[in-house]
């Protein structure tokens, strides 16, 4: 566990601090074994030049917490040691190591500026003092900039890794985002699916169940037998009707969102909406040209008729007539459910106070946006009411 206020910047850089300081405390060692192993190249340290060479060192170990002043410091310490020609080449590793992490810390013209600087010196010097001397730079120049070279290239290579780390990463995001707007797309279709499905279904069983009640209690005496049979037949079936719809529903979902099946009933299916609505008392004045549609846009449409025909029943009163209308013109489909049903009385005209808002209209015009289209609905001047939709289905007609 992390220490009471240590957070994981703090980690890093207290583990960043312990690596730099082992590579200093090992290129120390690697200067002390130059020095006493190599010859030829300046005298051998003194007191002063050991101190002077350990000390070069030291800033190593903020090197990549503060390049800069790390490699200010170095020169402080190897100006001088350079200049009273101790072992010119031991304290060439920590020399090497921090031109490196300049380059491949810092910005390319950072990185140049201070290459041209140490060149520039450097040559400078050593041709002043002889052309032996001066020769023998240009050769230990190669090696600075091979080592600036080494330094730009590892940066540019972690920008690389960084932004390719990115662009996976929004990536990912992007498809995280993408999976959870599907995921809600889902469930809004399947609600819809449910409600439509369960809507109808309850309200034609509600109606027939009535028919059944007032027949059972209109003349008890005289029973009318065949009457309740034939209602209870047409509860009996519109049960079997919503178990298929439901079970075709549940398909879908254990299928995936790949599989090709789904309760996409089409236009095909409208009439067996007409008898269910003609079961409930209800006449049905259905007209369905010679349309095509594709599948979702003929579902859209089977899923509005339905939910029209469910309200005209549940609030349309006794001798309703429905008409439903659907033709093509041009490439959209013109869809349309009118009923002559009478407005509810005064004591019900506003919904109970603890009863919530019925999704009947918001789950039609969520259907027709579905598909790119548009629906209206009200009462109608003469009575009763209407719904009108137009599903674009991209074939002209």
């Amino acid at each position: 566990m992390l220490a009471p206020g240590l957070g994981r910047r703090d980690v890093s850089a207290a583990r960043t601090l312990r690596e730099d300081t082992l590579l200093a405390a090992a290129a120390a060692v690697a200067a002390v074994v130059i020095a006493l192993t190599t010859s030829g190249n300046g005298r051998h340290p003194d007191a002063l030049g050991w101190a002077l060479l350990m000390a070069a060192h030291v800033p190593s170990a903020f090197r990549r917490r503060a390049p800069v002043r790390a490699f200010l410091g170095l020169v402080v310490c190897v100006a001088p040691y350079h200049a009273l020609d101790y072992n010119h080449t031991a304290p060439m590793v920590v020399s090497m190591t921090a031109l490196y992490t300049i380059a491949a810390t810092g910005r390319p013209l950072r990185t140049l500026f201070l290459g041209v600087g140490v060149l520039g010196i450097m040559l400078g010097v050593k041709f002043g003092e002889g052309m032996t001397e001066g020769t023998e730079a240009l050769r230990i120049s190669g090696w600075i900039v091979a080592f600036l070279l080494v330094g730009v290239i590892v940066r540019v290579h972690r920008q690389y890794v960084a932004s390719v780390v990115e662009r996976a990463e929004r990536a990912e995001r992007t498809r995280e985002e993408e999976a959870r707007r599907r995921v809600a797309e889902e469930r809004l279709r399947v609600a819809r699916d449910l409600h439509d499905l369960l809507a109808h279904s309850i309200t034609l069983v509600g109606v027939q169940t009535s028919v059944a009640a007032h027949v059972l209690h209109a003349d008890p005496d005289r029973l009318d037998r065949a009457a309740v049979a034939k209602a209870l037949d047409d509860i009996a079936e519109t049960c079997r009707t919503a178990r298929g719809e439901l079970r075709a529903t549940l398909e879908v979902l254990r299928a995936g969102p790949d599989d090709g099946r789904g309760p996409l009933p089409g236009l095909d299916g409208l009439p067996d909406l007409a008898e269910a609505a003609r079961t409930a008392g209800a006449t049905v004045d259905l007209s369905v040209e010679n349309v095509e549609a594709p599948p979702a846009v003929g579902a859209a449409a089977y899923r509005i008729v339905q939910e029209a025909l469910t309200n005209a029943v549940r609030h349309g009163g006794p001798g309703l007539t429905v008409r439903v209308g659907i033709r093509s013109r041009g490439d959209a489909l013109h869809l349309r459910v009118a009923d002559d049903g009478t407005p509810p009385s005064s004591s019900s005209s506003s919904p109970e106070p603890d009863r919530p808002a019925g999704f009947g209209l918001l789950g039609m015009r969520e259907r027709a946006r579905s598909v790119g289209g548009t629906l209206d609905a009200g009462p109608r001047a003469q009575g009763g009411f209407e719904v009108a939709a137009v599903l674009p289905t991209g074939v002209a007609q």
